[in-house]
Formats: C-alpha cells, sequence, structure tokens
C-alpha cells in the first residue's frame, strides 16, 4: 500500500514539472555601472586545494577569494568547530579578502595547524563555502640506521635489493646508484620496481663489481637520502675471469644452469588493483628465469587500447595515463624464454570519486518568476547529494513555500524579494566530495541600455550588418526596433530581431542607410537607442600582382591597386610571410606598388598587400621566388684510378630554385703552372660522377662549378691530388715551317708541344731537313727549343722539313714532310716602259713591261705601283700629298691594270716596282698625268632653323672637294604631308651665295629640302634635309604632363614631367595674368626645375608648359597666385596687446607724477624735474635689466626709494636762476632726438628714440647718455 502511494505521488509531480512554467534565468552582463548598483550574494572566486601539503619551512597561506555585493565577511571553520583568528598572534587575514596567513617567525610548529580548514564568505544575501581543505605539513624522515651485510647470490639466481624508502609527505621518488654516486643502469635483466625495489631477473658474476645503495628524493625539500649500500658476492661453479666477459656471452662460456621464468612482483598467478577514475593505472610485472624473459601484455576480452596504453620499463610496465570505466577488465602478462613461459592475471576494478554531470550555477530572477537549481553528479558507488542554505542543511531552515526540494533539483515558484540565498549542493561517496555554490538572487530593475545613447555605424554594402542594442532590466524588458523613427517595428524580411537586442541587416543596401532606434519597455519603465547606419562601398584591390621568380640581384615591383569608398582613407601595408615589412633604402613603397632593389636571398617569401579602411579591408599575396646561382658542390671524391682516367663524384648544392643545367670541372697541376685553375670538360647538371679522361705525368687536383640559368657557383674545395704516370709523347709539334730570314739561311719554327702533351720528363725536339728534289740525305738535329737555324744556304732554294718529340719515355710521332725555302735577296730589275692611257675623271689605265723571274730572288708577291697626287687644278685648293699603293699579280711579259679611285680635276704622278715577300726592287720610270673634270662633293653642311612661324632660314658651305670649278647651287624643296608630296620647285644660286630664307604661307607647312652644288659638268652630291616638326604635326607618344609651381611673392619655381629624349627638345612657358591678360613668354632650353622671376606679387597667373618645337604639345594649364610682398615690420600700433600695454604704462607715469606732486607740495624730495628723471631712470632699467645704481638706497620696509644726489639737480639743459629755483628748459622735444626728424608710424605713434642732449662742458659721466622710449622698449621685446 505503501508502495503503491508513493508510485503515486512520483507521478503527481512529473504531471506538476511538465505543467510547470519556468522563466529563462536573468544573464547580468558585465556592466561596471549595473555591477555596482546590483546586489548579489557571495561567490567563492578562489581557494585553495582540497588536499593542500605545504612546506615547514615556509609560512602558510589558505587562499579564500570571495566576490559580492555588499562586500563578503570571511570566517574559517577548523575541524569542523569555528576558528577564532583574533586569539593566536600568528595567524592573519588578508585586508578585504578571507586568505589566512600563518607566519612562524616568532616561533611555532606548523605541525600544530595541520587539520581541515573550512571558508564562510557572508554579507546580507548569503553565506558561501570554501570545500574543506586538508592541510599537512610535507615530512622528509631519515632513513633508518642499519647495517648490511654482503648478499651472496649464485650466479645465474634471481635477486631482489630492498629500498623500503622513510615515508615520507608527499612520498619519495627512488632511484639507485652506486657509492661513487654513478647510477645503477636499467635493462632488461636489472630494473627498478614501483616499489623501489631492485630486481635482477639473473645475477652474472659482473653485478658485483660495484655496489647498490637506494635513494630517496623529497621534492618539497629537495633533498635526497641515501640507503646503505649492498654489496654483492656472486658464487661461480667456475673461477670468473674479468676477460672473459662479452654482452654475447655474460657467463664467458661457463655452463650455467637455465631455468624458465617465474615472478618476482606480483607473486602468484592473480591479482587485483582498483584504480580510480582520472586516475594513472600502472601494471607491473618483473619475472626472473635464465635466459632473461621478456614480458607481453594482454587484455581478455578484447584488445589493449593502443592510443592510451604505453609501456615501460622495457615492457615491464603497463601504464594508462587518465583511466575510465571501459579500461576496467583482465589484463594478462605473459613472461617467457626458450624454456617455458608463465601468466599472470591482474583484476582491474575502476571506480570513481564524484564528478559532475550538472553542476549548479547561480541564478537571477525577477520578483514573481520562477527558476530551478539542478545538481546532479556520478561516481562509483553512486553518490548522495545533500543540499545546505548558507551552509547549513536545507531541512533544518525555515520553510520557504516558494521553494520544493525535489533530490537533485530545487524548484523555485513565484519568488519575492528578500528571498536571496546562497545553496550548496555536496555530493559524496567513499572516495570523495564535491562541493558547488549557487546563488539565488531576486532582482528588480528598470530597463537601461549598456551603450551610448547614440552611435555611429559604417557598414560595407551588400554585407551581412548587425546593430546592437546591449540592454537589461529586470523582469526582461521588450525591445523593438524603429527606422527613422516612423512606422511599426523592424521584424522579418530583410531585418531580423535577436534575443540579446540585435538587429540584423540581412543585405546592406544603400536605401538601408539611415537611424534606427531601439526601445526596451518593462512594468518598471522604458530606455532607448539611436543607431545611424551608413552604407559604405566596398574595399578592394582591384590589380594585384601574381607570383614572380626574379633573379638576385635585379628589381622587382609587387602591384597593389586599390578602389574604394571616397568618404573613408585608406591605408596600405605590406607584409612578408605574415611578419611587418621594414621599409628602407631597398623596400620603397611607392603609392600602389612595393619595389624591391637589388633582390636576395633573404627576400625570398610571401607578400601580402592589406588595403584597410576603418571598416573592412581586403588583401592580395604574391610569392616571390628569388632565383641565384647555385651553391658550390661539396665532397668532392676520387675512384676507379686508371692510367689516363679517374672518376670524380660529388653532391650538388643547393640549386636556390633554378635547376643546374651543367657542371664544368676543373684542374690544377703542380708542375708546369701551380696555381692556375684550367677548364678540363664540361657535363650535364643530371650527373654528379665522371670519369675524367687526363694526360700522361701531371699531378691533378680537381674541382667543379656548378651552372645554372642564373650564372656559375664558386668553386668547390679542391679534390685529393691524382698523379698519372709518365708515355712518350703523344702530339705532333703544331705550325712547322721553313723560312729565310738572311739570303743563305733557313729558319726552321714549330709551336713547342704545350705542357700537358710532354707526358714526361726531359721533353726535346728531332728535327729533319733535307734539299727538295735532289735525293740527298735527311739531316737531323734534336734541340730543347722551338727554333732551328740552316746556315750557308743558297738564295731562295726549296727544303722537305719534318719533326719529331720525344721524352725520356720514348719518341713520339713524326710529322708529315713540309716545304720550306731559304732566304729571298733584294730584285735586281725594274719594269720597264710605264705609261697610262684613257684618262678620265678617276680612273686610268697602266701598262707596263715584266722583269724576269730570276731575277726577283725570292717569291713573287705582286707589282707594286705607287701614286700620289701632287696638286688640283682648281685655284688655291691644297691638296695632299700621301703616296697610295696598289698592287698588280701578274705574270704576263706586257701586263696592265685599272688604277681607280682617282679625284678628278688634279695632277698626279706614278712610279712601279717588283717585290717579293721581304724586299723591293729598283722602280721603274715615272708618270704623269691629269684627270678631267668632275661633278663636285656635297656640301660641306646643311642647316635648316626656324627663325619665326613664317620664315624658314637654310645655310650652307661649299664642298670640300669641288671635283673643277664651282658654277653655283640648286635647292630643290617640296612640301611634305605624311607619305604625300608636293610639286618639286628648283631655286639657283652662284657660287658665293650660301644662305637662304623661304618665307612661308602656311606656318604649319613642312618641307623637304635638297641642296647640290654645281661645275660644267653638272650637279654633285645631294645634301637632304627636312624641316623641323610645326605646329600641326604631333610626334607619336610625346606628352608634357605633372606640371608644378611653388611660388613665391615675385619669383617661382616650376617643374614639369615630360617624354622629349633629352636635349632634344626646347620647352616654352606662357604665364597669362588673369586681371588683364597679358601673356609672358619665357623660352626654356634646359631641363626643369626652373626658377621664373619678375612676377608680380600678389596676383593670379596661368600656365601652360608647350615645345618650341611642337607647338601642339601643351601641358594642361595650371592656375596659381603669388605671395603677398612680403613686409618686414608688423603695424604694432593695431594689435590689441600694444594698445593695452600703452594704456598700462600711461596709468603708471600718471600715478607717478600725481605722487610727485603731492611730495612737492609737503617739501618732498622731488623739486621740479626731478621727478621726471627719476621716472626716466626706472623706466631705463627696467627695459635694459641693469642693476640698480650704488646710490640706490633700500628702505627699512624693503622697498626701494629711487633718488640720488643728481635728484635734486635741475635736468640737463635748463639753466638755474640765482634764487635756486629751476627755469622751466627752451628745449622742445626735437632737441631730445638724434635729429631734427621724428620718427613716426602712419597711424601717428611715435617710434624714435630720444637722446638727452648734453652741454658741451657736462661734467657729469655717471648718467648714460641715452635712455630708450617707453614705446621702442616695448617694441624691440616684440
Amino acid at each position: 500500500m505503501l508502495r503503491q502511494g508513493r508510485h503515486a505521488a512520483l507521478t503527481l509531480m512529473s504531471l506538476l514539472l511538465l505543467l510547470w512554467h519556468e522563466a529563462m534565468p536573468i544573464e547580468v552582463p558585465q556592466d561596471a555601472k549595473i555591477l555596482q548598483d546590483l546586489k548579489q550574494p557571495p561567490t567563492i572566486v578562489k581557494q585553495s586545494v582540497k588536499d593542500y601539503i605545504v612546506d615547514p619551512r615556509d609560512n602558510i597561506i589558505i587562499e579564500c577569494e570571495a566576490k559580492g555585493n555588499p562586500v563578503p565577511m570571511f570566517s574559517w571553520r577548523r575541524n569542523g568547530k569555528f576558528f577564532n583568528i583574533g586569539k593566536d598572534p600568528r595567524v592573519s587575514m588578508r585586508k578585504r579578502s578571507g586568505t589566512l596567513e600563518i607566519g612562524f617567525r616568532s616561533g611555532g610548529r606548523p605541525e600544530d595547524y595541520e587539520g581541515e580548514y573550512q571558508c564562510f564568505a557572508t554579507n546580507d544575501f548569503g553565506v558561501a563555502l570554501s570545500s574543506k581543505i586538508l592541510l599537512r605539513v610535507s615530512k622528509a624522515p631519515l632513513w633508518p640506521k642499519e647495517v648490511l651485510e654482503p648478499v651472496v647470490v649464485t650466479e645465474g639466481s634471481p635477486l631482489v635489493l630492498p629500498c623500503n624508502p622513510p615515508p615520507g609527505l608527499p612520498p619519495p621518488f627512488t632511484f639507485w646508484m652506486n657509492s661513487m654516486m654513478i647510477p645503477i643502469p636499467h635493462d632488461k635483466r636489472v630494473s627498478m620496481g614501483l616499489n623501489g625495489d631492485l630486481y635482477f631477473s639473473n645475477v652474472i658474476a659482473q653485478d658485483a663489481q660495484t655496489d647498490y645503495s637506494c635513494n630517496a628524493r623529497f621534492l618539497f625539500t629537495q633533498t635526497i637520502q641515501q640507503k646503505n649500500p649492498f654489496t654483492l658476492k656472486v658464487q661461480t661453479k667456475e673461477l670468473y675471469n674479468d676477460t672473459s666477459y662479452n654482452a654475447t656471452d655474460p657467463y664467458g662460456g661457463r655452463k650455467v644452469a637455465e631455468t624458465m621464468p617465474t615472478f618476482l612482483s606480483p607473486s602468484g598467478s592473480e591479482s587485483s588493483k582498483m584504480v580510480l577514475r582520472d586516475e594513472r593505472l600502472l601494471l607491473e610485472c618483473i619475472a626472473a628465469g635464465l635466459p632473461t624473459p621478456t614480458i607481453k601484455w594482454f587484455k581478455k576480452g578484447g584488445d589493449l587500447p593502443v592510443q592510451k596504453v604505453k609501456f615501460e620499463n622495457f615492457n615491464k610496465t603497463l601504464k594508462i595515463v587518465s583511466v575510465s570505466e571501459e579500461d576496467a577488465g583482465e589484463y594478462v602478462c605473459m613472461a617467457n624464454n626458450h624454456v617455458g613461459s608463465i601468466r599472470h592475471s591482474i583484476i582491474v576494478q575502476v571506480k570513481a570519486a564524484p564528478y559532475w554531470l550538472d553542476k549548479p550555477t547561480d541564478l537571477v530572477l525577477a520578483p514573481d518568476e520562477n527558476g530551478r537549481l539542478v545538481c546532479r553528479a556520478n561516481g562509483n558507488p553512486k553518490p548522495n547529494i545533500q543540499w545546505l542554505i548558507n551552509g547549513q542543511p536545507i531541512n533544518s531552515s525555515l520553510p520557504n513555500p516558494s521553494r520544493q526540494v525535489l533530490g537533485d533539483t530545487i524548484i523555485f515558484r513565484s519568488v519575492q524579494m528578500g528571498s536571496s540565498a546562497v545553496y550548496q549542493c555536496n555530493a559524496s561517496n567513499q572516495h570523495g566530495y564535491l562541493l558547488a555554490n549557487a546563488f539565488v538572487s531576486v532582482l528588480d530593475m528598470a530597463p537601461r541600455m549598456l551603450d551610448p545613447k547614440t552611435r555611429l555605424i559604417k557598414v560595407v554594402e551588400n554585407n551581412r550588418t548587425f546593430l546592437d542594442c546591449p540592454f537589461f532590466g529586470s523582469p526582461l524588458p521588450e525591445l523593438r526596433w524603429f527606422k527613422n523613427g516612423q512606422g511599426s517595428g523592424l521584424d522579418g524580411g530583410q531585418y531580423r530581431v535577436y534575443i540579446n537586442g540585435t538587429l540584423e541587416i540581412k543585405q546592406a543596401r544603400a536605401e538601408d542607410a539611415g537611424t534606427y532606434t531601439c526601445v526596451a519597455n518593462s512594468i518598471l519603465g522604458s530606455a532607448n537607442k539611436q543607431v545611424h547606419l551608413e552604407v559604405k562601398e566596398p574595399t578592394r584591390i582591384v590589380q594585384a600582382s601574381g607570383h614572380q621568380s626574379v633573379i638576385k640581384g635585379s628589381t622587382v615591383h609587387l602591384e597593389c591597386k586599390v578602389k574604394s569608398d571616397p568618404s573613408l582613407p585608406v591605408t596600405v601595408t605590406w607584409t612578408k610571410d605574415d611578419k611587418p615589412l621594414y621599409l628602407g633604402w631597398r623596400l620603397k613603397k611607392d603609392g600602389e606598388s612595393l619595389t624591391i632593389n637589388n633582390v636576395n636571398e633573404g627576400d625570398e617569401g610571401t607578400y601580402a598587400c592589406t588595403v584597410k579602411s576603418e571598416i573592412d579591408q581586403d588583401s592580395s599575396s604574391a610569392r616571390l621566388t628569388v632565383l641565384g646561382p647555385p651553391d658550390p658542390p661539396i665532397d668532392l671524391d676520387l675512384s676507379d684510378p686508371a692510367a689516363r682516367s679517374v672518376r670524380l663524384t660529388w653532391i650538388p648544392g643547393n640549386d636556390h630554385r633554378s635547376p643546374i643545367t651543367e657542371f664544368l670541372v676543373q684542374f690544377e697541376e703542380n708542375r708546369w703552372e701551380p696555381g692556375r685553375w684550367q677548364n678540363l670538360s664540361t657535363y650535364p647538371g643530371d650527373l654528379n660522377s665522371v670519369v675524367l679522361q687526363l694526360a700522361p705525368f701531371v699531378n691533378y687536383q680537381f674541382r667543379v662549378i656548378a651552372i645554372n640559368s642564373v650564372g656559375q657557383s664558386q668553386p668547390s674545395r679542391p679534390s685529393l691530388r691524382y698523379k698519372t704516370s709518365g708515355a712518350a709523347p703523344d702530339a705532333i709539334p703544331k705550325g712547322l715551317r721553313g723560312w729565310g730570314s738572311k739570303k743563305d739561311n733557313m729558319e726552321i719554327t714549330w709551336e713547342p708541344l704545350l705542357d700537358l702533351e710532354r707526358n714526361g720528363p726531359n721533353l726535346h725536339y728531332n728535327v729533319f731537313w733535307r734539299q727538295k728534289d735532289t735525293g740527298e740525305e735527311w739531316s737531323n738535329v734534336t734541340t730543347l727549343e722551338s727554333k732551328h737555324i740552316v746556315s750557308n744556304t743558297d738564295t731562295y732554294v726549296p727544303y722537305e722539313i719534318k719533326i719529331q718529340a720525344r721524352n725520356d719515355f720514348g719518341s713520339g710521332p713524326e710529322s708529315n714532310v713540309v716545304n720550306g725555302f731559304s732566304g729571298e735577296d733584294n730584285p735586281t730589275d725594274a719594269p720597264t716602259e710605264l705609261r697610262v692611257s684613257k684618262v678620265n675623271r678617276t680612273k686610268v689605265n697602266v701598262h707596263w713591261k715584266s722583269v724576269d723571274p730570276s731575277s726577283v730572288q725570292g717569291e713573287f708577291k705582286e707589282y707594286r705601283l705607287y701614286y700620289w697626287r701632287e696638286s688640283s687644278l682648281v685655284p688655291g685648293l691644297v691638296v695632299s700629298k700621301e703616296k697610295k699603293t696598289k698592287g698588280f699579280y701578274s705574270t704576263l711579259a706586257e701586263p696592265s691594270g685599272i688604277l681607280s679611285d682617282l679625284v678628278p680635276y688634279s695632277e698626279y704622278k706614278m712610279l712601279m716596282v717588283v717585290a717579293n715577300s721581304r724586299f723591293e726592287g729598283p722602280p721603274s720610270n715615272t708618270v704623269e698625268f691629269t684627270t678631267k673634270e668632275g661633278v663636285p662633293d656635297a656640301p660641306r653642311f646643311f642647316r635648316i632653323s626656324r627663325r619665326s612661324f613664317d620664315t624658314i632660314h637654310l645655310e650652307w658651305d661649299k664642298p670640300l672637294e669641288p671635283n673643277g670649278i664651282l658654277t653655283g647651287y640648286q635647292l630643290k624643296y617640296q612640301t611634305v604631308n605624311g607619305s604625300r608630296l608636293g610639286r618639286p620647285q628648283l631655286e639657283m644660286f652662284p657660287p658665293n651665295v650660301t644662305d637662304f630664307t623661304l618665307r612661308l604661307l602656311d606656318r604649319s607647312t613642312r618641307y623637304r629640302f635638297y641642296l647640290s652644288a654645281r661645275t660644267q659638268e653638272g650637279a654633285g652630291g645631294v645634301f637632304a634635309e627636312e624641316s623641323p616638326h610645326f605646329t600641326n604635326e604631333v610626334a607619336p607618344g610625346r606628352k608634357i604632363w605633372d606640371v608644378t609651381v611653388e611660388p613665391n611673392s615675385n619669383y617661382t619655381n616650376i617643374n614639369w614631367r615630360h617624354n622629349f629624349p633629352a636635349g632634344s627638345s626646347e620647352f616654352v612657358l606662357e604665364f597669362t595674368l588673369d586681371s588683364n591678360k597679358t601673356v609672358k613668354v619665357v623660352p626654356v632650353n634646359q631641363q626643369p626645375p626652373i626658377a621664373v622671376a619678375d612676377l608680380i606679387a600678389g596676383a593670379k597667373y596661368h600656365l601652360r608648359v608647350y615645345s618650341h618645337e611642337l607647338n601642339s604639345i601643351s601641358s594642361q594649364p595650371f592656375t596659381f597666385e603669388t605671395k603677398a610682398a612680403y613686409i618686414d615690420q608688423v603695424d604694432i600700433a593695431t594689435q590689441g596687446w600694444f594698445i593695452g600695454l600703452m594704456c598700462a604704462i600711461a596709468l603708471i607715469i600718471l600715478i607717478l607724477l600725481i605722487v610727485c606732486f603731492i611730495k612737492r607740495s609737503r617739501g618732498g624730495k622731488y623739486p621740479g624735474g626731478g621727478c621726471v628723471t627719476g621716472l626716466t631712470k626706472c623706466l631705463v632699467r627696467d627695459k635694459k635689466d641693469l642693476p640698480l645704481d650704488p646710490v640706490d638706497q633700500k628702505d627699512q620696509d624693503g622697498s626701494f626709494d629711487y633718488h640720488s644726489d643728481e635728484d635734486n639737480k635741475p635736468l640737463q639743459g635748463s639753466q638755474t636762476s640765482l634764487d635756486g629755483n629751476v627755469k622751466e628748459s627752451d628745449d622742445s622735444l626735437v632737441d631730445y632726438g638724434e635729429g631734427g626728424d621724428g620718427q613716426f608710424n602712419e597711424d601717428g605713434s611715435f617710434i624714435g628714440q630720444y637722446t638727452v642732449k648734453k652741454d658741451k662742458d657736462e661734467t657729469e659721466g655717471n648718467e648714460s647718455s641715452e635712455a630708450t622710449s617707453p614705446v621702442n622698449a616695448i617694441y624691440s621685446l616684440a
């Protein structure tokens, strides 16, 4: 019956939960103003760990920090009882914090403060609790003293050396060393277990050579304690010899009984292990046996989780770092050797301390709202859930009709103000506990905006846009959006309103610009905010460079052309490999491009151009690859040696992104030309091992140069030297010839063999010769030189010659037989009957009779004709009489030839000799002849210039060679219009006229001229020219642009850009005065910039720059104004500060005058003009900042009395009467000036200085002869 009632109650409760409407909890924004006004229960924000171990050498600090409004107060419990901090002088609490500090400077033991601590944070709205903190003091106890006897063990037996470290807090870290502090090496046979013991699977005699000591390192104190060492004595059946040990046979050949595996740890065939969830699982199996067993692991019912399991200590330890429930089960370790195997099963149970499934969180509700706190945790075994309120069990608190506890859930209905509290959820089982604080705060607050009342937002067209309207209120206000203050709320279609108040515009368009208003309403009031939206064009890169490959040392340009909204300023930045790019002399940013000069390897990378406006950005990147010459090859190696070859192998260097196309192998030998590297051969770039063909008797070393499309690498390091053996010469000397240097000898010469052709030491040459066609025997000689002279020969006799090279290894091949001749002599005969015929302007026929061939006495070369121009028939023309030659080869008895290239209208002479290879014979008879008149050469020069817009001036000079008597000049000319020519016109001039002016009917007409000189034979060479470009012609591609002006008052600096070739054009600056349209033209025959003077100050000009030759090529008009005339002085009389200062000075003077007259009327010290003198002295001192006169006395009250003995004297220039009264001066104000003229500004203000006139017999010298007026004192300061 009871069970049925309980079931009905649960069903009813479930139905109520379904029907119950729960409001969304209020999220309090992290706004400083709201948080300042918001009252909240305390929240623990920082605390020490639950298991808190401290160092006994330090002060103890137990942390507890909390927040809340009002600021929480803190208290502590120790071991469940109130901890009165004030009674213990060693304990203090930090200000505005609950953190405890326990100091031991004045004594005390940290162990006295061990225990369980819990912090309580309290304010008007509740109490928050920290976790229970178990405080323990770290301990590092000493190792107990003990005397260890030597451990005796039989060779091959297992051994366990116990460690048993002293219990510490936290437990110490153990390791084994010998007494020499050298770590004991661990391996498959010897290793340390998890408990710190040292295990030997089997003992060998070598183990007795050291001792074994267990060491414990305590983490907190950072101290190491060492146990007394163990000493081993290993008993062997046979004599042990140290030298017999090796790793493959540790028993040195002695017979030790093999044993099957047994487990040293754990014992038995089965064991169990319990581990908590998320902790580390360590399973260990250490086996004994001979040979040393190997360990393998398995899991029954499944595979080992490969990603989680790690094996350590030579597979003896299985480790899982973070255990979960699925890791429970039976694990099997198996030890085996070739004798047998053994298994051990370990049953692993995974338990769990409580862990959160649903941790309670703070709950903020408005009055009359509903809510819930949920506390769900899991563990093994299942944890128990306990609720507390303000640190007290909820069951013992006052009943609250708006609160209902249902197991792990607390339900709140229609909460009211004043019901705020802090709830604690405690989930615990036998393995631990969890404690969570969650406050419930009941809050009412009128709507308010969390942003400024107005805001400007700029967005990019066609982008998704969000208008934020962060607001807060309790209860949660209703929010609506309006545009331009009209219509109903915005929602739907193009707009969407989110629960946090944000308005989304799905695609912003130009018509979406305007003012948007968000309004938040609740029963407690309303609040609003305006957002002004501007829609802008997107910023984008319209032209960017792509990937580039450049050669090292060149210049590269990276483009980045941008288009953006005109109203948005943009910045362009460059990065390289996502890092800022620092510009300098090599890297320059010019407008919309980046220029890199002298590119090197460090410039390679990805360059990104990023253009940013205040609302958007765009970027583009390009990869820059720097191509460079390759690095030199490395690791040269010689192999496969042979008599005349060797294999060379190398490793290519970095090709720097340009493939290696070939390798150049060079050599150096140290016998003939040491230190000189010579090219040996080239090989394709895909080879790195080649066979080198070598010469005999050479001591080589090699190096390799890599070549790619960029250039050559540096040479590699030289290889080792390789010496080839000697051999007889292979080569035949080249260039063998015989010739006579004298008429009775023959010189036999040849080219000596190259050093690499010697093939051995002691190179010499065998030379053979004999007279041709005589049948005589060969004569020979052996020589080291490259020449041999055969003496006492007949003149010009033919010989046969041959040569052979030989060295210490033998003779080389003989050369082919070569014909040579003995020496030549002077020819004995001269050509006869030299004469000419058919003489014309430039040519003549020459005739003569030949000589007897035997008289040539050598190899016949030619008949050599010498001729020269004796004079010109043109009166007064000076000519060169330089002799010229022309050769004729002929074997006829009466040969003839033609002599050409003669100058017309001239007298010539000639003679002839016969010549062999070395000598000329006697001359023939001399012949004179005269060439006929011809047409003249072209005029020496022909210039065309344009002296005005309506005329063309032509000038020329007579020909260098008239070739006759000049009769005049003829000039042909015709108009030119593109490819069309006009009707030719002809002008004739007498010989003394050398210029002509042609008047143009149309100033835009262009002409082509042909000028030639004339003799009786006709017109000579033509000099053709065209007239300069005129107004109607435009040279293709020529332009003038970018005119800039820097005006001053009467001059200006002008610059412009153009693409005319340097020096090919003059320019004209045309200034048009805006006021009366007066035009001023300034011709310019130099490159810009240009300074132009004589301009009118303060005037407006229109400037145009155009080409002098091509008037139609002009810049755009540029308007500028010159500055107003510079005025060196400022009219300070009209300045406000000056007028005020003058008024103040006048007022001071008036007051001083009144004081003077009052003192005088009372019998004071200032008679007559003394007041003026004292005033003047005061003003002069004030201007010049001079020290007071020695006569100035200071009154007892600290004020100065400006008077002296001089004060009772009259002004200089005044006269004193007999009765002692001062007579007024007759001087005018002019007398106190520097001349008769006073200086006044245009406004009448006095700007001069006056000087007190001195009498010629004036004796006083202690007064300044000049005083500055108050006006000028101020102007000079200004």
